[in-house]
């Protein structure tokens, strides 16, 4: 018997209504039976991209987000160039102006918003347009001839777009503005005026805290009138003075609608039966004009018009970034400070850069940014997190120190990089790249980025860089990644629920996970299953069993492959020492396997290069019998920990760095983290083992250790910060053991220590570690008790057996 599918109609068809296609047909594709009615006749297309197209700088077809094609093929039956006028609540039906009647089970209205067009004379004379849609460039590209005189009224985001595209047409152009400066609710003071002097370079002219009183002219618009008196010569005039959400067709239904569409957290209206999402909703008494906040809407609205109802919307916080070529500006939050604030200003008249941050109890509430916007994500990300900068305030202005500037300096715009300019060093992915793929794909957040070009996807230091060319690229309509992002497609949940969820419903396998928080998919996918793997390893030790299967390549064989398909070998050197008779035994061992390569790493290691895979167990059988345990190069856990010689060799040591290395190796080694974690240990300031660039460091000091976390090398280079100092051995290790089991338990999965301390703030460590002694012993037990579980070394068991299938040559068929 043929299942009746749910009759759902979309009244819309811009990015709002079918991004909650996209996402229904994603959970229930067999479900519903779409039908959906468009006002204009094209396809869905980027409204982002329409100053583009004003430009020249794109053609409409380059905006096209879902084709015909796309409609036919997920069997949709699209309505375009038809108004809907009327819905029937009672019949559970839609009509439209010329007749056409749909039933419904399920309604979702995503009729957006108008142009805001004042009520002054002369308003419908020729020549008059609105800016919202790709008709109304049309219309203004039919106008815009070189040496014409346009007058765009509205200084706001819109209306700056519009008036560069038109200028860059040929035309002359002249903004008129309400308020003293542009840009008025994105800007402060300084930054709108710093906008306005650039873009007058450009050649636009500003008439600013100026009221149009009459649009001139009787069979065309020849001009404007201010309440002043004053006239200005027009040909052509844009009305841009703001968007309001269009909900007459709502409330000609008797739909409860205030400023918008008023919705709950489910996007669901006052009738069950019928969903809104976009520019004409009103949710917790916002409206949102944005494509982030609106796909954000849609998700929520597709899960429950799925009949899932696990997500909820909570509002989004938005930042803005202005889509006008060569001009950097971002600004988010709350930026006029009030009584108590504090601000943090930079400004170089030389450079062209403005930077502003507003503190209040020393959390960031607001930012504008005039020249660099790079770190502008980051700061967006710390207001989104309610992240205490009070232990970094000093450098805050500064910039988002472990980004580095991987050799194009990150200071500087990102948009002014070149199309060359390496943008992920884990990956090689270029800028070019990126924008390319941002523009042809049809991208819009983080993560569709990564899937596309690997980007950010791997130690994720780039992500700040990788997020800034989403934000120039998009403009005003790209916000951060929401607070509570799902660990990926197969579930709502995110990584910081997770750890605490499986703790407190006492969850100890894979599928139990699976089954009680509602997966989405059978067995989850390559992204879900190592992170549960690693919480139920963090949160059982000792009674949770990995599974291989749910690791990525490297950790499952234990060994790092390498370009031809072979691997590595690379043994444990105990803080960096080692005798002839160990050394002795790796030649030995290497010269009767043929190793090709043989190499001294940076973590003062031994490496063995090129080993076949069905070699392996054979190799690491010799390597225990001579006493060699795993070195972890591959995994997400415990690598190396660096030393230099210390007070037993160097005239300027001060401790015994080598024997406190190898104590603190000897107690974390085997221990699995969210990602790899590194440790160094220096004799004194001098910091040969680079200690200040670990995710755990200690330097000697005649009076006892100082202690540092959060250190990254590599690609992105990011300097510790310091903890602490202590007087003795048993203090580090106590203060490094906690340290780790606090990132353990509280770190997202995949999450380097850099990346995490800046999310949650440095006095958060400090407040578990440095103030907490009693919460500090705790952890630090929780450590050596999961460590009891974790050292038992993987080459010896698989030298021995296990997992045999894993190195078992493929058979041949002749």
């Amino acid at each position: 018997m043929t299942k009746t599918k749910m009759r759902l109609v979309v009244i819309g068809n811009g990015m709002a209504g079918i991004r909650t296609i996209e996402e229904l047909l994603k959970m229930s594709a067999d479900e519903f039976d779409i039908t959906v009615f468009g006002a204009e006749p094209q396809p869905n297309y980027n409204r982002i991209l329409l100053s583009p197209v004003l430009s020249g700088e794109m053609k409409f077809q380059d905006t096209v987000l879902n084709d015909w094609r796309w409609y036919e093929e997920n069997h949709i039956t699209l309505h375009t160039g038809k108004t809907v006028t009327k819905i029937d609540r009672v019949r559970c039906t839609v009509e439209t102006d010329d007749g056409i009647v749909a039933p419904y089970d399920r309604l979702l209205i995503a009729t957006g918003s108008n142009p805001i067009m004042l009520p002054v004379p002369g308003i419908n004379l020729p020549g008059v347009l609105g800016y919202r849609s790709i008709a109304d460039v049309e219309k203004m590209l039919a106008a815009a001839r070189p040496g014409k005189r346009a007058v765009v009224i509205g200084g706001g985001l819109l209306g700056l777009e519009a008036a560069n595209g038109l200028s860059l047409r040929g035309m002359d152009v002249s903004v008129v503005h309400l308020c003293e400066w542009p840009m008025e609710r994105q800007l402060d003071k300084v930054g709108g005026g710093l906008l306005k002097e650039a873009l007058e370079k450009r050649g636009l002219k500003f008439y600013l805290s100026r009221q149009t009183d009459a649009i001139l002219g009787e069979g065309a618009v020849t001009g404007l009138r201010f309440k002043d008196g004053e006239e200005i010569v027009a040909d052509l005039v844009v009305m841009s003075a703001g968007i309001r959400p269009n909900i007459a067709l709502a409330k000609s239904a008797g739909i409860h609608c205030e400023r918008g569409i008023v919705v709950s957290d489910t996007m669901q209206t006052y009738d069950p039966k019928i969903y809104s999402v976009g520019e004409c909703v009103q949710h917790r008494g916002q409206t949102y004009g944005l494509v982030a906040p609106l796909f954000e809407q849609a998700k929520v609205a597709a899960n429950h018009l799925a009949r899932y109802g696990r997500m909820r919307y909570e509002g989004s916080s938005v930042s803005t970034k202005l889509k006008v070529t060569g001009i950097d500006l971002f600004s988010a939050g709350d930026f006029n400070p009030v009584a108590g604030d504090d601000e943090l200003l930079l400004q170089d008249a030389a450079r062209g850069v403005y930077k502003k941050l507003v503190l209040r109890d020393n959390k960031l509430r607001g930012a504008v940014m005039y020249g660099d916007t790079v770190d502008g994500p980051w700061y967006f990300q710390m207001m989104r997190d309610g992240t205490d900068v009070s232990e970094m305030r000093e450098h805050l202005l500064f910039g988002q120190t472990h980004l580095g500037d991987s050799g194009h300096g990150a200071k500087a715009g990102v948009m002014s990089m070149p199309d060359t300019a390496e943008i992920c060093g884990c990956n090689g992915v270029c800028k070019g790249t990126i924008v390319n793929a941002i523009i042809d794909k049809k991208l819009f957040t983080l993560d569709e980025v990564r899937a596309h070009t690997k980007a950010s996807a791997s130690c994720g230091s780039c992500t700040g860089l990788v997020e800034a060319i989403l934000a120039n690229t998009l403009g005003g309509d790209y916000s951060a990644k929401p607070s509570k992002k799902p660990i990926c497609g197969c579930t709502e949940y995110a990584h910081q629920d997770m750890y605490k969820t499986i703790r407190e419903r006492s969850l100890k396998t894979i599928p139990e996970v699976m089954q009680a928080l509602e997966w989405k998919t059978t067995d989850g996918c390559h992204v879900c299953r190592p992170a549960l793997n690693y919480y139920l390893l963090a949160a059982w030790p000792g009674e949770y069993v990995d599974d291989s299967r749910s690791r990525f390549i490297n950790e499952r064989v234990h060994a790092n492959i390498q370009k031809d398909g072979t691997y590595s070998v690379i043994p444990r050197i105990w803080g960096g020492v080692t005798s002839p008779a160990e050394l002795r035994s790796i030649a030995e061992i290497a010269e009767r396997h043929q190793v090709p390569t043989v190499h001294i790493t940076g973590g003062q290691r031994i490496g063995l290069y090129g080993i076949t895979k069905e070699n392996l167990p054979k190799m690491w059988a010799e390597l225990v019998e001579a006493g060699f345990v795993s070195g972890h190069a591959y995994g997400k856990s415990l690598r190396t920990v660096k030393t230099c010689v210390g007070s037993e060799w160097c005239r300027f040591g001060t401790q015994d760095s080598t024997g406190l290395g190898i104590k603190v190796e000897q107690m974390t080694w085997g221990s699995w983290t969210p990602h790899k974690f590194k440790i160094a240990v220096s004799g004194c300031p001098r910091n040969c083992a680079e200690a200040t660039i670990k995710d755990f460091g200690v330097v000697c000091v005649d009076s006892g250790y100082e202690l540092h976390v959060g250190g990254n090398g590599g690609v992105k280079v990011r300097v510790t910060d310091f903890l602490c100092k202590v007087a003795s051995e048993a203090e580090v290790l106590e203060y490094c053991g906690a340290f780790m089991q606090l990132y353990r338990e509280d770190a997202h999965y995949l999450d380097r220590t850099a990346p995490w301390i800046e999310r949650v703030g440095l006095p958060y460590i400090k407040r578990h570690i440095v103030d907490d002694a009693e919460g500090r012993a705790e952890l630090y037990a929780r450590f050596l008790k999961s460590q009891q579980y974790s050292q038992d070394d993987p080459w010896r068991e698989r030298a021995q057996g296990k997992d045999a299938h894993e190195y078992t040559a493929l058979a041949t068929i002749a």
